[in-house]
């Protein structure tokens, strides 16, 4: 069942209850996103942002800053926060759990911050989401994927480590097995080699890709590991091409699947690779340069810019004067901050002091339900998005093009 049919019902609603009035260029961003319409008289009220600001993963946290700002913006602007205005606080982790959990305690101290966008990576969720749990700030990410963050280490029987989280991505025990299906079934490709950077995020994204691969009766030559801080692989690439792969299956991020993909084709392992959300951006492309054609990736939702329930975020977007592209997470970063933003219309209602209004909103975020960018926003008992939509992706002609949207279900 494709994404398109799940979600397109709900892109009238999206447009019509959108005020969309011109945001102007993005100029200085002192005010804090706090749009036009607000009153010198409002409470302030901040949603935080914790992503990667700067360094190799800077593309993808500036996408989720702008999306967040843009939801603020027209949140403040459509009038309906009851004196309340909304100040975005974003703070750059450097895609780094110790810098993630400086932000986390930053935020945390702010008694005027009631909510989290964020993080981009797995493994900073993981210093950032029990800092931000003990001071009840609700956290939102748009981008994590490892499974432990909802269900614990545990996933025979899963708890759910953090009542204060939730996301609106799927995770890895959807994103991996949808790979393996997509390279065994469509691609008719039953012999692989693995590699991931042992970082949370790549070797979760393996295991889960692993285990569904051999399910369906795959085959996997060779498991391989690289140093991420690392730039040269060629003892790596060397022992893969020893065992003949009709595909690599990479877990990680972009900064290393790019180098190692023109190396692979440098070194005559004239395969695809294919990875995660975290190799699907145009930053991949111009890193594995021409020999990319044919590469692959899975990445959460079904393409922004095709999706009728996004086309309202897409225009709204492009008229804000971002110059940084909204990437592969703005849709559902300006969702998680809607979803943020409902919660609050139901807990800054009658509260004093944000500090105050820091438990209801985790506790009304658990009921938050409307038809955002990506579709149909809600989340389970554990905080998970009930979304399980996907889309793999090949390069072709230099650009990555989707090839297949589809809702994962159980087998």
């Amino acid at each position: 069942m494709s994404k398109r049919s799940v979600i397109s019902a709900g892109a009238l609603l999206l447009a019509t209850s959108l005020t969309l009035s011109a945001c102007g260029t993005r100029g200085d961003d002192s005010d804090g996103g706090s749009g036009g319409s607000a009153g010198g008289d409002d409470k302030v009220v901040k949603i935080g942002v914790i992503a990667p600001l700067s360094g190799d993963l800077s593309a993808l946290g500036k996408g989720i800053e702008n999306s967040v700002d843009l939801a603020i913006k027209q949140a403040n602007e459509s009038g309906d926060l009851d004196g309340w205005k909304i100040e975005i606080a974003a703070e750059d982790d450097q895609a780094n759990p110790d810098v993630g959990k400086n932000a986390a305690s930053k935020l945390a101290g702010d008694k005027d911050v009631i909510g989290v966008v964020g993080t981009l990576n797995s493994s900073v969720a993981g210093t950032v989401a029990p800092v931000l749990n003990t001071a009840k700030i609700v956290q939102v990410s748009p981008a994590n994927t490892g499974v432990s963050l909802t269900k614990g280490e545990d996933t025979e029987n899963p708890q759910r480590p953090y009542a204060n989280y939730f996301r609106t991505c799927t995770t890895d025990a959807i994103q991996g097995p949808f790979a393996a299906r997509y390279l065994f079934e469509k691609a008719g490709i039953k012999e692989v080699a693995t590699i991931h950077d042992k970082k949370a995020y790549g070797q979760g994204l393996v295991e889960s890709f692993t285990e569904e691969y051999e399910k369906l009766g795959g085959k996997i030559v060779a498991a391989e590991t690289i140093n991420p801080d690392d730039d040269k692989y060629d003892a790596v690439v060397t022992s893969v091409k020893a065992k003949n792969p009709k595909a690599v299956y990479y877990g990680g991020e972009y900064p290393q699947a790019g180098p190692l993909s023109q190396q692979m084709k440098a070194q005559g392992l004239d395969v695809p690779i294919m990875g995660g959300d975290g190799i699907f951006s145009p930053e991949f492309v111009k890193l594995a340069g021409k020999t990319s054609n044919g590469d692959l990736a899975t990445s959460i939702g079904a393409p922004t810019a095709k999706l009728d329930s996004a086309k309202a975020f897409v225009d709204a977007y492009e008229a804000g004067g971002y110059s940084d592209p909204y990437e592969a997470y703005g849709a559902q970063s300006y969702d998680a901050a809607n979803a943020i933003i409902n919660a609050i219309k139901v807990s800054l209602k009658d509260a004093d002091s944000v500090e105050g209004a820091r438990q209801a909103t985790i506790d009304a975020m658990k009921d938050v339900s409307f038809d955002g960018a990506t579709g149909k926003v809600a989340f389970d008992e554990f905080g998970d998005t009930t979304t399980r939509i996907l889309t793999a992706y090949e390069v072709k002609d230099g650009a990555w093009t989707d090839v297949s949207t589809e809702e994962f279900t159980d087998k």
